[in-house]
């Protein structure tokens, strides 16, 4: 149970894994002292437990050795959330852009990793048109989401979404990673559509020229841990 009385699910246990293991990694790290390299190697152990615990195709022994082959030294070694970055492009005609993933049949709008050397705007822009062949200019910032917070990453992950409007091009799906693809309009979603619940009313609200503020996960309060008691 957490603090509110409320079920743990295996969205706080993948979480509070992968806080353990980042802190964990982090420590291994910057350490010099064996002694704290044990001590860490055993968080490392055990977030890999929950994490198995949490998703049922995951085994322990395997993760801990993944986790910890990954360990580098100094800033190299500090583990940060990777980062997506995607696009909602609209048209003239109000519509939305969406991609069906290849791998899992599911709707989206264009989202891909972040590239080094470039910019989030322009990883945007080009994701947009390496995945559905079109041409678009970036209107403003539309979100900053915290995927495993959501619920709809499993590993620690920042998801940049920009607004943005096509300006030219022509529909051709990546023939890798994608399906399908397609301007679609609010009554005529396809589906499945991954996150409706989440990003639909701010993506046609954006497309339809309505002034919008950045939208990002509220803090906690406190922001992560309880207050110990005095």
């Amino acid at each position: 149970m957490t603090n509110d009385n409320t079920p743990i699910n295996a969205s706080d246990l993948l979480r509070w894994a992968e806080t353990l293991s980042g802190i964990a990694r982090t420590g291994l790290g910057f350490t010099e002292s064996l002694y704290e390299k044990e001590r860490f190697e055993e968080v490392l152990k055990v977030a890999a437990d929950i994490r198995a615990g949490a998703i049922e195709e995951a085994e322990s022994d395997a993760l801990f050795e993944e986790w910890l082959s990954t360990v580098g030294q100094g800033v190299a070694g500090y583990v940060t959330p990777k980062v997506a970055v995607a696009a909602v492009v609209g048209n003239d005609q109000g519509e939305v852009l969406l991609t069906q993933r290849a791998d899992s049949g599911w709707w989206l709008y264009p989202v891909g990793w972040a590239d080094v050397g470039y910019s989030p705007s322009e990883i945007a822009i080009k994701e947009v048109f390496e995945e559905t062949g079109i041409e678009c200019e970036i209107n403003g910032m539309l979100a900053v989401l915290d995927g495993l917070r959501l619920g709809f990453a499993r590993l620690p992950m920042y998801s940049i979404v920009f607004h943005a409007t096509m300006i030219g091009g022509e529909l051709k799906g990546h023939p890798l990673e994608t399906s399908a693809v397609g301007f679609f309009a609010r009554d005529a979603l396809p589906s499945p559509l991954a996150g409706a619940h989440r990003w639909v009313d701010l993506a046609f609200a954006a497309i339809d020229g309505k002034p919008l503020p950045t939208w990002y996960d509220e803090p906690r309060t406190p922001p992560w841990r309880e207050t110990p008691a005095q």
